[in-house]
């Protein structure tokens, strides 16, 4: 009889990837894997952690303490906590919570393995499960980070960048469009790095132009680049395939030259606009998602009032807003964090608000268009689905009116009826 595993996945999703490969793995050596399912539903459980920042380190020892309570009830047998969180406390969590039965970090597979009597395959030959639903995935390209951003502590957590060469990463995505995925995300801790170790040059165009050879596969996303210019050989084949989402995904964190300074990230307010600009004018039709931090220690009121006009003036298509949240061990945790807690909250709500309002605007000039759209899920009334201009749980999706003839996971032509702020409405065209 199979032993089942629940394996528990918090955070981002290059901890889902870790999750699916560790799952790869031990469903070779004849476990059942459970992702996400509830604490009790089976003997063993395996929790992989977020210790990113205050909020995902409070929900990964709430879902800890979940479990130790069901072990302690008798309802499972083994707990075990591994990933971020995990193997940047590791010391500290085995004294404070001993009814776990093993810590490991982001690159103890091995040992994860041992500890459950199973063992690691050198070559899995691009096998890999997936937890998402069957028609996308995510894809994972390097691991770790060379940057020294000073409010992030992903190098100290994850390591220095490792690129994943491009065979194998080739190898995996025909593997997944072998078994039904049509979209795969592209991810790592810094997209636009890849290759730089590996082949002493940055080789993401590379890379790209091997994957879009895939004939299965039919949508290729972009996530986590860093603001830099070597990314316009990667725009230029953006704007020549259309397998490649016209999507952007790019932190900017801020558009102060005093505070990115501060922070450590490299680039200027000039280099940030001319990027805007260079995506603009390269792929006109792409939708630009970004992310702020709020509340940086040192955002004086004419910081902020700067990244407001900043936001108003660019129209992101998709934003997302941090409050600043200081990190052991970073050089910003070495600062004054001056500005007051109710105050950062204040200035995210007030960039969402602003951001909300572009949002609709942009929506509403959808009205009357057809878009290619894949369907995700199925709610009461409505399939679910997205365009190429938004992710999976992040971005805006599509609300098609119900059809006999959709299928989950399959593209349709949508023409978009109606527009709010985070949804567009539609039906078959």
């Amino acid at each position: 009889m199979k032993k089942k595993i629940n394996i528990t996945t918090l955070g981002c999703s290059k901890n889902l990837v870790d999750s699916e490969i560790l799952a790869t793995h031990l469903k070779k050596f004849n476990y059942e894997i459970l992702f996400d399912a509830p604490v009790n539903s089976a003997k063993i459980a395996i929790i992989n952690t977020c210790g990113f920042i205050n909020d995902a380190k409070k929900e990964s020892i709430d879902t800890i303490m979940d479990f130790v309570a069901a072990k302690q009830n008798n309802e499972i047998e083994k707990v075990i906590v591994i990933g971020c969180l995990s193997g940047r406390y590791k010391k500290e969590l085995k004294k404070e919570i001993k009814e776990v039965d093993g810590f490991f970090g982001t690159n103890d597979l091995q040992l994860i393995l041992k500890t459950l009597n199973a063992k690691y395959y050198e070559n899995l030959l691009g096998e890999r499960i997936i937890s998402t639903p069957s028609h996308y995935a995510y894809l994972k390209i390097s691991e770790g980070c060379n940057r020294a951003c000073s409010f992030c502590a992903i190098p100290m957590i994850r390591g220095k960048h490792i690129s994943e060469p491009i065979e194998k990463i080739v190898q995996q995505a025909e593997y997944l469009t072998q078994y039904g995925v049509k979209e795969l995300m592209m991810i790592s801790q810094d997209t636009s790095f890849y290759g730089k170790d590996l082949y002493n040059k940055y080789s993401l165009r590379e890379l790209t132009e091997e994957l879009i050879k895939i004939e299965k596969l039919e949508w290729l996303r972009l996530h986590y680049l860093y603001p830099s210019e070597i990314l316009e050989p990667v725009l230029d084949l953006m704007a020549q395939s259309p397998k490649i989402c016209n999507y952007i995904d790019i932190p900017f964190q801020h558009i102060s030259d005093k505070i990115l300074k501060s922070m450590k990230r490299g680039h200027s307010e000039k280099s940030i606009r001319n990027l805007v600009e260079m995506f603009r004018k390269k792929v006109p039709d792409a939708a630009i998602r970004t992310t702020l931090i709020v509340g940086y220690p040192g955002e004086t009121e004419k910081d902020f009032q700067k990244l407001v006009n900043f936001v108003q003036e660019t129209k992101f298509e998709r934003l997302g807003v941090f409050t600043y949240s200081e990190e052991e061990g970073t050089s910003a945790a070495l600062l004054k964090d001056n500005v007051p807690k109710k105050e950062k909250q204040k200035r995210m709500e007030e960039i969402m608000l602003i951001q909300s309002n572009i949002s609709l605007e942009k929506n509403l000039q959808k009205t009357g268009k057809t878009f290619k759209v894949i369907v995700d899920r199925q709610e009461q009334d409505f399939f679910v689905g997205r365009t190429q201009y938004d992710s999976p749980e992040v971005d805006n999706e599509v609300l098609i009116k119900k059809d006999k003839n959709i299928k989950i996971g399959n593209f349709y032509n949508v023409k978009i009826t109606n527009a709010e702020e985070y949804d567009l409405y539609g039906h078959l065209v």
